[in-house]
């Protein structure tokens, strides 16, 4: 059974730093496409970024441009999400997902496996 399981979320004040790792177990992992997403209270998941299987590859919301940096080790089948300069609109529950191939898409409906989430709050 492949599984994505997040971590790192928190609680940071404005202008601090987090890094959300995804941990994919039981499927192959360095030839699919990963995003991460996110869902703030009472708003639909919107795209926050993605990456193909090396990384060559990227794509990131207008909102996170020049902030966040997504990465990933194929060799510990995880990818990444550093997120610097946060402020208190990045406050969501962040999910990373695996795509259904070797791409990536802004779409959600690219991807088939999401992990359960973790929670990020940026105060003030």
């Amino acid at each position: 059974q492949v599984q994505l399981v997040e971590s790192g979320g928190g609680l940071v004040q404005t202008g601090g730093s987090l890094r959300l790792s995804c941990a994919v177990s039981g499927s192959s992992f360095s030839t699919y496409g990963m995003a991460w997403f996110r869902q703030a209270p009472w708003k639909e998941r919107e795209f926050v970024s993605a990456t193909n299987w090396s990384v060559a590859s990227t794509s990131y919301a207008d909102s996170v441009k020049g902030r966040f940096t997504i990465s990933r080790d194929n060799a510990k089948n995880t990818v990444y999400l550093q997120m610097n300069n946060l402020k208190p609109d990045d406050t969501a529950v962040y999910y990373c997902a695996r795509s259904r191939g070797n791409y990536y898409r802004t779409a959600a409906t690219t991807y088939n496996l999401w992990g359960q989430g973790t929670q990020v709050t940026v105060t003030s």
